[in-house]
């Protein structure tokens, strides 16, 4: 199996259950409040709705070896149909346009899942499908939290999803900011549950997740799936679960203003 298949079986499972749960929304419903403070239930579907549009829209392009992105204009033309949309059209385009995407996904035989590689226009080199497909999870993922956690406070990421996304290694300085450190450093041994990884934090800048060291200023344990909410700015006081231990210099509080969210 090439390690494109758990990343596009996740992606069936995760558009699957948000797709059940809001089936039977209403256009009140629709109109409610998301966990993402400035959308609203149908905003953060169309927002899922136009990006599985342009992915699919790239994805087709490497598939028929087209050179390069697709230029920006496509990109605001698309934007631009989604906004003007009603709450309704919002929510039936998700549907439409993930399960196309999925589908396309799906339709990859193995050859193609490991060497079709895709040209995302901003990366210096094109990407493979898993990493490609990941980034798609990555979204639906947590924005399928935003949506479920606002009727239900108790609500976790998708488990299929969390066993693709978690890493060990790797710059997190696009999605965190240092300066909410005031200066100081530290490196936090961080232990996870479901999966069980382990791996270092280093707070600094840039900030960073490394392998674990021997001598830590302090320890993080939590479930994995509340790692990937904390560093994607979405692990408030009251969406915290029990169970989350930190030691060392920081507060939880610190950590959650470095990682604020985007």
């Amino acid at each position: 199996m090439s390690t494109a298949d758990g990343v596009i079986a996740a992606l069936r499972t995760g558009y699957d259950r948000l797709a059940d749960f809001v089936k039977g929304y209403d256009d009140a419903a629709l109109a409610g409040p998301s966990a993402a403070t400035e959308w609203d239930v149908a905003q953060v579907l169309s927002h899922l709705g136009s990006g599985a549009e342009i992915m699919l829209h790239t994805l087709q392009r490497a598939l028929d070896e087209k050179p390069g992105a697709a230029g920006g204009d496509f990109y605001q033309s698309v934007w631009a149909r989604w906004d003007a949309s009603s709450r309704r059209e919002q929510a039936t385009g998700f549907v439409e346009w993930n399960e196309k995407l999925i589908a396309l996904f799906e339709s990859l035989d193995a050859e193609q899942r490991a060497a079709l590689r895709v040209d995302l226009g901003f990366l210096p080199a094109p990407v493979d499908v898993a990493t490609f497909g990941r980034m798609r999870l990555s979204e639906l993922t947590h924005h399928s939290w935003d949506v479920r956690s606002a009727a239900d406070p108790t609500a976790t990421l998708d488990l299929e999803a969390v066993a693709e996304l978690v890493q060990t290694e790797g710059d997190l300085s696009r999605i965190a900011k240092p300066t909410a450190l005031d200066g100081q450093t530290a490196v936090l041994n961080v232990s996870t549950t479901e999966p069980a990884k382990e791996f270092a934090l280093r707070l600094a800048d840039p900030v960073g997740i490394e392998a674990s060291t021997d001598q830590p200023d302090g320890t993080l344990t939590l479930p994995a799936e509340a790692w990937l909410r904390l560093s994607a700015g979405r692990l408030g006081p009251d969406r915290t679960p029990e169970g989350v231990e930190l030691t060392g210099p920081f507060t939880l509080d610190t950590l959650r203003s470095v990682f604020a969210g985007y």
